[in-house]
């Protein structure tokens, strides 16, 4: 083989040259090597993963599934099919398993998105909907946030014959904004049927029961609805990369059809029917996230911060020279989320965590605020 000056790149179309790669929260490991510190000194809060860890039922099914992993897992998902329509009262040919939920925003893009299309989405909203869009050369149309929230009218005013798809995040990341119910509702009968509205729900169990979704009961009346669902939040799965989509069975045909076939492996598999049976765990992961809300925003308040009231697991806060204080965070062994590419280079995004996670947190953010003064 020889080589070439020519550009290998160039062979990609200009819209996939284009893309910006998406930047997860830095690991642990990765800030112990920069900064020379030990790992176990390190706080992380910027991926929104659950500080509780795994339900103990997950546990035990993942340490019997691992002695099954020189067979190919079941593609079709079946047990974790009928767990999942079981659970959420749909029927299975409604369900579509992906690695992760990210997986299902993707297939939704492949499959009903094309180069001429449009998919539109907010501005500060999941840095996913336009990466899914422009890989596969569609055209992202951003509506402006009203208040760092969804505006629907907005929305509705943006639809135009090349829209294919709606991307909407409820509650939003990284904002953490929630759209109410009937708000919701009314905006879906508005849409016209030939656009699919693909509705992310990764967080609805960090909601009230006052403002948990009903999203799953309306798919009977709306064939456009697709919701998206993960079990890399509340159910503390995120390094098994599993999620879920409900949708009419139609759509669920077309996603299935670009799908990957073994996507979601079978320790994924076991784990998440595990955690499907074990509500106490999520309840408990509930009940941690809003006393630690409380503790977060309360002590952002004390040091004179505004924040976005969230419904979700974490919150996003305004601070003086975002970038700096977010070095000298991870400097003291603390990740948060810079979400400057969210087109919000004012704010830092802090996931919640342990009590002793949240205050370390604090600490180390009055120091900071405190040694600018």
């Amino acid at each position: 083989m020889t080589s070439s000056s020519f550009n290998l790149s160039s062979l990609a179309p200009e819209y996939i040259r284009a893309i910006a790669p998406y930047q997860g929260g830095k690991p642990i490991s990765e800030l112990a090597r920069e900064m020379g510190l030990n790992e176990a000194d390190i706080v992380k809060l910027a991926s929104n993963e659950n500080p509780l860890g795994i339900s103990p039922k997950a546990q035990m099914a993942i340490d019997e599934a691992v002695y099954d992993v020189a067979r190919y897992p079941d593609g079709n998902c079946f047990a974790l099919r009928e767990a999942v329509a079981k659970k959420f009262s749909v029927a299975n040919k409604q369900i579509v398993f992906g690695n992760g939920s990210n997986d299902i925003l993707e297939l939704s893009a492949r499959a009903f998105l094309h180069v001429g299309c449009e998919a539109i989405y907010s501005q500060h909203a999941f840095a996913v909907y336009p990466l899914v869009t422009q890989a596969v050369g569609a055209t992202g149309v951003v509506v402006p946030a009203l208040n760092y929230a969804h505006d629907l009218d907005g929305f509705l005013h943006a639809i135009t014959p090349k829209t294919r798809l709606i991307f909407i995040a409820n509650p939003n990341n990284p904002t953490g904004t929630l759209i109410a119910k009937e708000t919701l509702k009314a905006f879906l009968k508005k849409v016209p049927s030939n656009v699919l509205v693909v509705l992310d729900e990764a967080y609805d169990e960090y909601l009230s029961a006052a403002h948990k979704s009903e999203a799953i009961s309306w798919l009977s009346e709306f064939d456009n609805l697709i919701i998206s669902r993960t079990f890399s939040k509340a159910y503390g799965l995120a390094g098994l990369r599993i999620g879920f989509g409900l949708m009419h069975a139609d759509v669920a045909d077309m996603l299935n059809r670009v799908r990957q076939p073994f996507n979601v492996n079978s320790i994924a598999q076991a784990a998440a029917i595990a955690s499907l049976a074990d509500d106490d765990f999520v309840e408990r992961s509930y009940a941690l996230n809003q006393a630690g809300m409380v503790q977060l925003t309360q002590g952002l308040s004390k040091l004179g911060l505004e924040y976005i009231p969230s419904s979700a697991n974490f919150v996003s806060f305004l601070v003086d020279n975002a970038a700096t204080v977010n070095q000298r965070l991870l400097q003291n062994g603390v990740i948060v989320r810079p979400i400057a590419n969210y087109d919000m280079p004012d704010y830092l995004r802090v996931s919640i965590g342990l009590f002793s996670e949240n205050a370390r947190f604090l600490t180390v953010l009055e120091d900071i605020i405190n040694d600018n003064k």
